[in-house]
């Protein structure tokens, strides 16, 4: 039986305080209780990427990949956490929603919210350690190369991902 703990962090830039069961998922807390449906849960043991959310220790620390379908809520603790919803919106997207928009980058868009947010954590990375243009493929590779999408859209999904860090200027050295 599940103990109840009482955690408090940061959920798309708003303070959350949340008891919550010590084994309940963080994608079924941001669907059942904060009402995000934008990160979804797929293969539910870390293999898809589809449920990837951004997550700093502290403020001032790196977004770091999580998967939200195998962390609990309770190892949250003074954490902040962007979902795609915390990084752009339908009447205002992110420069990568717009990109992936731009180029169809997805199909049925199950996965594109993974996608997003490893992009978005590969340009704030790039933003503080530009990458040789020679590179570029492999950086992005090594961020969304494990991301799985069933339509297949990974042509599409890379030079979206390649158009909107070429149109930023400052990331490719």
């Amino acid at each position: 039986m599940a103990k109840e703990v009482i955690v408090s962090f940061t959920l798309n830039n708003k303070p959350v305080t949340a008891k919550v069961p010590d084994d309940l998922a963080l994608v079924d807390y941001l669907q059942e209780e904060q009402g995000l449906s934008g990160t979804r849960l797929c293969c539910g043991i870390g293999v898809c990427k589809v449920c990837t959310v951004k997550a700093q220790r502290a403020p001032s620390s790196q977004g770091q990949p999580m998967l939200a379908c195998s962390t609990p809520v309770a190892l949250l603790q003074g954490q902040t956490i962007t979902t795609v919803e915390g990084v752009g919106s339908p009447q205002a997207p992110s420069k990568v929603q717009q990109a992936f928009l731009d180029h169809f980058a997805f199909q049925c868009g199950y996965c594109t919210p993974g996608f997003v947010m490893a992009t978005t954590m590969l340009i704030e990375r790039l933003r503080v350690t530009p990458v040789a243009k020679d590179q570029l493929d492999k950086a992005i590779e090594d961020a969304v190369g494990q991301h799985i999408c069933r339509c297949t859209g990974y042509a599409k999904y890379y030079a979206a991902i390649k158009s909107v860090i070429l149109a930023e200027g400052g990331l490719v050295k």
